[in-house]
């Protein structure tokens, strides 16, 4: 069999910094890990070969005497995905698919030959043995959760890793919480599945194997499932290696806001090379938390929680919403309020919309609320139910939140204030992030300097920051600099979906 497997292209959101990867020439900022590891389960003697269309365009000469094109997508890749399919269609060759946006969404799609859905451990092997005997089906689908220490190591060899910003691997699937606008419980579940700590060990060895050195994140929606394991096992082991290679990476995940409640866990993960931690902070409104069911935020100071992961070392990224039925239209200045004040410099601002399958979408179906399925980009200015707070208002205040927060001014004393507070590990190494000065990315130092120093306007605020931490925080500066970019790319973003809206 020859098969290709291709990712849709992601459009231009805050969540895919393409404004900012042309800072240091890369094309994406992660490999598409499913594909991959969907790969390494396919039988050896196939001929395989991957297209990422956020990488190059998918091209007839890809596909020519493909068998089947394997097909992974999530829902913001819908109109990319349906584009592939029809190139397929018109060349007669096979379809399968898979992933989030299949798994959750089959119905809508017409033309696919074959459909293996949830998780692939379980339905994969199934439709393979369907295949060989001739006579696979047109659904392959499970209501069971797979034991993922069976799961190979993905198939790095498909890939052109100099082409991405960083590598990704996966510890943990499920998450012990219950929110009412997330999806991943009902993907894979509430119990926390992981992998085995030579299963990692494993995983990182094939990285270093094939040469990478830099980022690496860690995919699970929340790292922190199984706190014991992580303490007892994982990151001890991490550490040791990370130590016997000389820290060959830096590490990035997304965890709950629970984490800030265990100081040896945040120490354990900054000493084994985690940098920053992506948290779904949501609200400040206690009313919207609870509608939300979000009950690891309840009943504390967030912006002190936040602080105490930051003082650990990890930066905090965070994801806020507005939308939420208790919302009142105070929630727009409460949220660049706490934005500021907690000093969360990439804050992730996006309108509340409803995933299907979630509780939420069941409930607005239920109230005859629910308008359209949803774009999968909660920052396009666009949501696909009726609010409770009039919609003119709740569009209006979100991008008065935007505006606000990425505006130079805000943005920059953002990025000075927690300079000024941040305390990184003793042995901080920077290849990571956007900047590598030490090895790799000279030409973005360059770059900012032309764009945001030269071409962008305002430049004073840019030049402040750069002699500021250059004399005050030197240590730091790569992160000055970093940050910059970051609040380019925001801008940037932002005022294209002004255009278009």
């Amino acid at each position: 069999m020859k098969v290709v497997l291709v990712y849709p292209r992601y459009p231009d959101t805050f969540w895919c910094f393409r404004q900012a990867l042309k800072f240091i020439s890369k094309k994406a900022t992660y490999p598409p890990l499913g594909l991959l590891t969907v790969a390494a389960m396919l039988p050896k003697d196939w001929d395989k070969k991957l297209v990422d269309m956020n990488i190059s365009v998918l091209k007839d000469k890809d596909l020519e005497g493909a068998d089947f094109v394997f097909i992974s997508a999530m829902e913001i890749q819908k109109v990319s995905a349906k584009e592939v399919m029809s190139k397929c269609k018109k060349m007669g060759i096979k379809i399968v698919a898979g992933g989030p946006l299949f798994t959750t969404g089959y119905k809508e799609f017409s033309g696919v030959n074959y459909f293996v859905l949830n998780e692939a451990e379980i339905t994969l092997p199934l439709f393979l043995e369907d295949l060989r005997n001739g006579y696979a089906k047109h659904i392959y689908t499970t209501n069971e959760f797979p034991d993922i220490e069976k799961t190979p190591i993905p198939l790095w060899g498909l890939i052109d890793m100099k082409k991405y910003k960083s590598m990704n691997l996966q510890y943990s699937r499920g998450c012990p919480f219950d929110c009412e606008f997330c999806d991943i419980v009902n993907l894979f579940g509430h119990r926390v599945r992981t992998k085995s700590r030579d299963q990692i060990l494993a995983e990182l060895e094939s990285l270093y194997y094939q040469g990478w050195r830099g980022g690496v994140f860690f995919v699970d929606d929340n790292f922190i499932g199984n706190k014991r394991k992580l303490k007892s096992e994982i990151l001890p082991a991490m550490i040791n290696w990370m130590g016997i290679k000389r820290h060959p990476f830096s590490f990035s995940t997304e965890t709950s806001l629970d984490l800030s409640d265990d100081d040896e866990l945040m120490q354990l993960m900054a000493k084994a090379g985690f940098n920053s931690v992506f948290v779904g902070i949501e609200t400040p409104d206690e009313k919207s938390l609870a509608e939300c069911n979000k009950v690891q935020n309840k009943n504390r100071n967030l912006v002190a929680s936040v602080k105490r992961i930051q003082k650990s070392g990890l930066q905090v990224i965070g994801g806020f919403i507005v939308g939420f039925d208790s919302d009142l239209p105070s929630i727009f200045k409460r949220q660049i309020e706490f934005i500021q004040k907690s000093g969360i410099i990439t804050a992730m601002v996006g309108l509340l919309n409803a995933p299907r399958g979630t509780k939420l979408h069941q409930r607005l179906i239920k109230e005859n609320r629910l308008w359209k399925n949803p774009s999968g980009d909660n920052t396009d200015f666009s949501i696909n139910f009726m609010p409770k707070m009039n919609y003119e208002v709740l569009i209006k205040g979100y991008k008065r939140i935007i505006s606000k927060i990425y505006s130079p001014k805000p943005y920059y004393e953002r990025v000075k204030g927690f300079l000024k507070d941040y305390k990184p590990p003793q042995k901080l190494h920077f290849h990571f992030g956007y900047i590598r000065f030490h090895s790799g990315y000279p030409g973005a130092f360059f770059k900012s300097i032309w764009v945001l120093g030269i071409k962008d306007k305002p430049k004073f605020y840019y030049w402040k920051l750069f002699f500021w931490s250059l004399f005050k925080r030197p240590r730091l500066f790569p992160f000055a600099i970093t940050y910059a970019i970051y609040g380019y790319h925001f801008r940037k973003i932002f005022k294209e979906y002004l255009r278009n809206t």
